[in-house]
């Protein structure tokens, strides 16, 4: 798998960031320890279907989402979870369970939880299970054009 899509969108719009390279971890919080990074840093990627679309959570590694919660602050029944199959077909250049949370790259809204909008720095899957890329969150907000919403997690 390659990360050459997002690391050319970081370098044609000026973003410095650093690129972490590490053993193969598959859940975020083990991401999160491979490459050094606080769990509350580490922005987890979440691929949901919204009313049927498509569409990017992004959390922190330490934080899990409640369906029902979302499913009330969209004001739909219509939230579920992405299966594998969906995810490879959406993220085709990506091993599936690392997304970068650049929907916007993939044709995908994407929702931040509000916690993630608070920290100077992210670091997230670089789109394979061995390599974590870590910038200013400014530069994600000005990219990735999230919506900050209050995530009610556990």
């Amino acid at each position: 798998m390659t990360t050459n899509r997002l690391k050319a969108f970081l370098d044609a719009n000026g973003v410095k960031y650093v690129s972490i390279q590490h053993s193969p971890a598959y859940t975020a919080s083990e991401v999160a320890a491979s490459a050094h990074v606080a769990g509350r840093d580490f922005a987890k990627t979440v691929v949901v279907r919204i009313d049927g679309r498509p569409a990017l959570l992004v959390l922190p590694a330490t934080r899990r989402l409640l369906l029902h919660e979302l499913r009330e602050m969209f004001e739909t029944e219509e939230v579920k979870l992405a299966t594998e199959s969906e995810i490879r077909d959406l993220f085709p250049d990506c091993e599936v369970g690392a997304m970068p949370p650049f929907g916007n790259l993939y044709g995908m809204e994407v929702h931040v939880a509000a916690s993630l909008a608070c920290e100077r720095e992210i670091a997230f899957n670089a789109g394979t299970h061995t390599e974590v890329i870590k910038l200013k969150y400014e530069d994600f907000d000005r990219l990735a054009k999230p919506r900050i919403i209050d995530l009610v997690t556990t």
